[in-house]
């Protein structure tokens, strides 16, 4: 099965590496001093920043609509796989060796369709987050970037991917994911989505498909 932080795990790729603006001239100084230049660092998931916004709760409600019927018509064809293959390992013994070869070739063209299934069902719902996550990461990023400036923030990592971005240790301090999460919301118009009695977080993404059964 396709778990729900899996269908969330799909790269952002916006490679976010923001610096703030040089240090600014004192104006009017016959002196010559500057103000001190930005040093904070900071760290923020963008992927869950936008998923925990009002517009990406949203949106995560829309493909999880979208998208339950499809899986659930993929884990019932895997569960059919899974009724085939039961019931060739245990009546297999006692078949004839032309009704053994029937049901072997009717399991491999079931497994071929449900692979075939779920790939396409990947690739869809893959591009359809993209695209989520494209028309939602401008608005973040602006809001980001407004954020750290006017927080002394020199530098800002993206931590969604630890494989692109590889930060060792970071105090907690540093991540301004709820805090750009906040700004964001403040700024949009949306309404917060509405939260079934008892979710948690990984209600408001898509549920898991099921995954293609193995021979």
């Amino acid at each position: 099965m396709l778990g729900n932080a899996k269908f969330m795990a799909l790269a952002l790729g916006l490679g976010l590496c923001i610096s703030a603006s040089a240090s600014a001239q004192a104006a009017g100084s016959t002196g010559g001093n500057t103000a001190s230049a930005p040093t904070k660092v900071g760290i923020v998931s963008i992927q869950d920043a936008i998923a925990n916004t009002n517009d990406g709760k949203k949106e995560l409600s829309a493909l999880q609509a979208r998208f339950t019927p499809k899986q659930n018509e993929l884990k019932a064809l895997n569960d059919e796989v899974e009724k085939l293959k039961k019931d060739l390992e245990t009546q297999g013994p006692t078949l004839s060796e032309d009704a053994r070869a029937t049901r072997v070739r009717t399991l491999e063209a079931k497994q071929k369709t449900l692979q075939r299934n779920y790939d396409d069902f990947q690739a869809e719902a893959q591009q359809a987050q993209q695209e989520m996550l494209n028309r939602l990461g401008g608005k973040m990023m602006n809001v980001l970037e407004t954020y750290a400036k006017a927080n002394g923030y020199a530098v800002v990592l993206d931590v969604s991917n630890p494989q692109t971005t590889p930060v060792l240790w970071a105090s907690e301090a540093t991540n301004i994911t709820k805090p750009v999460v906040d700004a964001y919301n403040a700024q949009s118009p949306a309404a917060p989505a509405a939260k079934p009695a008892g979710s948690g977080a990984a209600a408001n993404k898509p549920a898991g498909a099921a995954a293609p059964a193995k021979p």
